[in-house]
């Protein structure tokens, strides 16, 4: 096996290079993130959570564009921290992340270019849900301390 070292900045070369052939860049970001959490404020179950704790969606929405765009694209943007923002929502269930996912894909079904950047940001979208589960409810099945 061959490995091959790359620096950081050839890196993120390449994850920009990749993203820009699937269509992603900040126009599809900025499309992506006001398409969703548009349909998530809609939500009968999500929208009420997110408005609860949002008082300003503009600038939310811009902070999720950063998020995105740095997940997507490696673009360095975004410097918050996500796990304590979601640790103290109120009323978060374990099955809200799979109704956020499932709304996630749809909306990326809709707009996506095609098939293959839905796979690419569903695959980063499922760690993070899976993330953010695991730091509020633990794992499934084991007592939390």
């Amino acid at each position: 096996m061959t490995y091959q070292t790359r620096s950081a900045e050839e890196r993120r070369r390449d994850i920009q290079a990749h993203a820009a052939s699937l269509g992603i860049d900040d126009v599809f970001i900025s499309k992506l993130v006001e398409t969703f959490y548009g349909r998530v404020r809609e939500h009968d179950r999500l929208g009420p959570i997110f408005d609860g704790e949002i008082d300003d969606w503009p600038d939310h929405l811009a902070k999720l564009k950063d998020f995105w765009a740095s997940v997507a694209m490696n673009a360095g943007r975004y410097s918050g921290k996500p796990v304590p923002a979601h640790t103290k929502l109120e009323g978060v269930r374990r099955e809200d992340f799979g109704e956020w996912l499932g709304l996630f894909r749809r909306t990326l079904e809709d707009i996506a270019p095609g098939a293959e950047t839905v796979d690419y940001f569903m695959v980063r979208a499922e760690r993070i849900a899976q993330s953010l589960q695991l730091a509020m409810f633990g794992l499934e099945g084991l007592e939390r301390g």
